[in-house]
């Protein structure tokens, strides 16, 4: 489907009125990044429109598999974000004819959009993320450095933080985040990077290693100075 058959007619392929955008979180450097797509002078989330012919989960695991290649990543619901005046006509208008492009108020994205939002966890060093037809590049934005965002994608970004926070109490899931290899003081400071708080380490191995979910390696990590920590891995 070209650009132009998709403004005039995507409505008889996709659901009108619905979309689903993704908060796709990474670490990096000792910080939350989340993957944001450059739309003319503005950054957005990584999203797509749901076919008629699939189901809500079928479309979002697709949106994720098109815009970073991931197999059956850690993807969860987030929240639905429908404001009554949610619709963005006058962004739509602006940026296409910026970009010299074909604009009519009647294309169908023009509409109010209520939107499924999830979130996933994902290595950054296995992602690799694509661009669509619209949009020119990509980014592992700070989640505390956000760029000028399109929409109200900044709304949908600060509320994954606060769900991150409290998920982590109830489920292990922070290792999605790492490399398949790595040491209990990455997981310690992954975890008060997600918090926002300093946690006792020793108190935080214990309780890690008490939950049966990590396998210790026999080999140690050489690159680290000082005391080596041994390496962990997901039981599989």
């Amino acid at each position: 489907m070209d650009m132009i058959d998709f403004l005039e007619r995507g409505d008889e392929y996709f659901i009108p009125n619905l979309s689903i955008d993704l908060v796709i979180i990474g670490y990096r450097d000792k910080k939350l990044r989340c993957l944001l797509l450059k739309l003319g002078e503005k950054w957005m989330l990584p999203g797509g429109y749901i076919r008629r012919s699939e189901s809500v989960d079928e479309a979002s695991a697709r949106i994720m598999k098109e815009r970073t290649s991931l197999e059956n990543p850690y993807l969860r619901f987030l929240s639905v974000f429908g404001k009554h005046d949610r619709q963005f006509r006058e962004e739509w208008k602006e940026f296409f004819e910026t970009n010299g492009q074909p604009w009519k108020p009647e294309y169908w994205i023009n509409n109010r959009f209520v939107t499924l939002a999830y979130y996933s966890l994902v290595n950054i060093a296995t992602t690799h993320p694509a661009v669509g037809e619209l949009d020119e590049a990509f980014t592992w934005a700070d989640f505390d450095e956000l760029p000028a965002m399109w929409m109200d994608h900044a709304t949908i970004i600060a509320s994954v933080r606060e769900r991150l926070k409290e998920d982590i109490k109830h489920e292990q899931v922070t290792y999605n985040l790492l490399p398949g290899q790595f040491t209990m003081p990455e997981l310690h400071q992954l975890h008060q990077t997600i918090l926002k708080e300093d946690i006792d380490r020793s108190r935080f191995q214990k309780k890690m290693l008490s939950t049966g979910l990590f396998e210790r390696l026999p080999r140690l990590q050489k690159e680290a100075p000082g005391r080596n920590p041994y390496l962990y891995r997901v039981k599989g």
